[in-house]
């Protein structure tokens, strides 16, 4: 029997390929202007979860550094040979947090957005549907995220204390 929770996907041209195994940790949509900005559309629809949790099962992908509003930079895993941008690392959590590109699932259906982020440059054209949760910046993950999630990112910090520590190596 297959595992319900675990998601695959990968991008175009079938070259890189990659696993979740387990829930993501959060579902985000970004409606920021990098975001906009970066896919060409109008958010970013991003699920987050430990790299650790990341399987990628076929060729690895290029990671290309591109610049992040925070000015730290973002490193994106894209496919060497379609481009598609699968995943992303930010400063934040560094290789240890994976941001997964919802659309490069092969069921993206499954992963519908938690929370709808920085929605005060939301395209003034999308309405979002009645009670979706949103917020015009950014929030308190003790207030938005799931308990397990909420446990597997304290079991997770010490590592990124360390990673910082470290003086946020990539390699």
């Amino acid at each position: 029997m297959t595992d319900p929770t675990m998601l695959e996907g990968g991008c175009d041209c079938g070259r890189v390929r990659y696993r979740l195994h387990g829930t993501p940790l959060v579902v985000h949509a970004c409606h920021c202007r990098w975001c906009q900005r970066e896919t060409g559309t109008a958010f970013a629809l991003n699920a987050m979860i430990e790299r650790d949790r990341l399987e990628a099962s076929a060729e690895a992908p290029e990671i290309v550094l591109t610049p992040s509003a925070s000015g730290q930079g973002q490193r994106i895993a894209r496919c060497p040979h379609c481009r598609i941008a699968i995943w992303s690392h930010y400063a934040g959590s560094g290789p240890l947090v994976a941001f997964v590109r919802v659309g490069t699932l092969d069921d993206p259906d499954r992963l519908p957005p938690d929370i709808h982020i920085f929605t005060s440059t939301k395209q003034p054209w999308l309405a979002l549907p009645e009670g979706t949760r949103a917020v015009p910046e950014y929030y308190d993950a003790a207030e938005v995220w799931r308990a397990e999630s909420l446990e597997r990112r304290s079991a997770l910090k010490p590592r990124i204390d360390a990673w910082r520590a470290a003086g946020r190596p990539w390699d």
